[in-house]
């Protein structure tokens, strides 16, 4: 272990020269970035995972019924009062350009990543579930290899469950609802801020990398172009947002999509992994109602539970949240990446009640939460070990059967005095060790 805390800085050269940065626009702006590693892991331990990888399975096999079952014709969760529907049709991630039409073998959400919290008390608490484009297991797939080599005892000594099965992983998985043809990841291109990941993922799993310029429809069937020849894609593993998927059945003025690619889709001709319309399983607001929909479809009672949440749109909710806004987070629901997320303890008066009119102005906007205390993990920054707030994204996907990357993301915050770990706000990343 010590010897690979030494050759972090030579990891992060490494992680440097083979372009495992991470980009973002603002401002009109692109920027690019190291996305700095820390060489001491998280670990895990084979009890505590398992009782993880039940949480997890359970809680996406709950999304993917409730996509499903909200898409279809009956929308029984609906009918049967557990979510108004208020929540589903003014929702930003809900498309009606996806009713009626189921995806291959029903599943909706093929690649989960699912972001939780170790609190003090040792609890895992779930914060969010993402299922449209997740992004980051490239990050400990390479770092994982180049601490390898720096250190390799670290691998003979430790009994660390190996990660580089995630590439097959993904390959079963879209193999399995494959329509007949080649698989394929399709990226926006270099500039995209996770297009690392693409290329490594395409080149683990055998599929072909491919970008909009590369895909063309004909008669409802994909086809890649590859020189003079043109090859069937049976499956797609699109690293582009819904909005910018298809240019005639969402935004027109996009570029980086296929024109058709829907009507594909809908005649059953190729699987799209994620399915477009999963935003509205990742909505903030909807995330309030996850453990009822385990109830719901699976019988079962959630293993896993969320943060302690309050839903201004209920007035009850709406009362307590502008009672106590001072101690709460408060999340915009259509914000991602971090953005959106305002402490309430942090904000002068004047912010606080400018806050509290938006809620109660736009109540379906907003979500808020009590903050949880969670666990700070150490790592070396400029030569000394400090303490800094850690969460983990779990990878779930979800094929034949359902199943857990035994390993993940764990990101970290370099300002002490921030909860808020995402990437594009600043921080960085550590490797995750499940110990068998």
């Amino acid at each position: 272990m010590e010897s690979m805390i030494r050759g972090a800085a030579q990891i992060n050269q490494q992680l440097s020269r083979y372009g495992v940065k991470f980009g973002i626009y603002k401002n009109g702006v692109f920027n690019e970035r190291l996305f700095p590693f820390d060489a001491i892991p998280r670990t895990i331990g084979g009890t505590e995972w398992a009782k993880l990888e039940k949480g997890l399975s359970q809680r996406v096999d709950a999304l993917n019924a409730f996509l499903k079952d909200i898409y279809g014709s009956k929308k029984t969760i609906l009918k049967d009062g557990v979510i108004p529907e208020d929540f589903i049709y003014r929702a930003t991630g809900y498309l009606p350009q996806c009713e009626g039409f189921t995806p291959p073998k029903g599943i909706y959400s093929h690649i989960s990543g699912i972001d939780l919290v170790e609190s003090v008390d040792g609890d895992w608490v779930i914060l969010e579930d993402n299922l449209r484009v997740p992004s980051g297991a490239s990050y400990p797939l390479i770092a994982r290899t180049l601490c390898r080599k720096v250190s390799p005892s670290t691998f003979r000594n430790n009994r660390v469950v190996d990660n580089r099965d995630y590439g097959e992983l993904l390959k079963r998985t879209l193999d399995h609802v494959n329509r007949g043809g080649i698989n394929l990841i399709m990226t926006p291109g270099r500039f995209n801020a996770a297009y690392f990941e693409h290329s490594l993922l395409a080149e683990m799993s055998g599929a072909v990398l491919a970008e909009a310029g590369d895909l063309v429809v004909e008669d409802n069937v994909l086809y890649y172009l590859s020189g003079a020849e043109k090859q069937r894609v049976g499956s797609i593993y699109r690293r582009i947002s819904d909005d910018y998927l298809d240019p005639l059945y969402f935004n027109a003025e996009s570029l980086i999509g296929v024109p058709n690619l829907l009507s594909a889709y809908r005649a059953g001709n190729v699987a799209i992994l994620n399915a477009p319309g999963n935003g509205i399983a990742d909505d903030k607001g909807i995330y309030y109602f996850v453990p009822e929909m385990v109830r719901y479809y699976l019988g079962e009672e959630p293993i896993l539970h969320n943060a302690p949440t309050y839903l201004p749109f209920y007035e009850k909710d709406r009362k307590y949240v502008l009672e106590k806004a001072h101690t709460l987070v408060i999340k915009d629901v259509a914000e991602a990446g971090g953005y959106g997320v305002l402490f309430g303890n942090a904000l002068s008066k004047e912010k606080l009640d400018e806050l509290k009119a938006r809620i109660e102005a736009e109540p379906r906007r907003f979500i808020a939460q009590e903050v949880v205390e969670f666990k700070d993990m150490p790592m070396v920054i400029e030569g000394e070990t400090v303490e800094r707030k850690a969460d983990f994204r779990a990878y779930v996907l979800s094929g034949k059967k359902t199943v857990v990357w035994k390993s993940g993301l764990t990101r970290f915050t370099a300002d002490p005095d921030s909860y808020i770990v995402n990437s594009s706000q600043g921080g960085g990343f550590k490797d995750t060790w499940v110990m068998c």
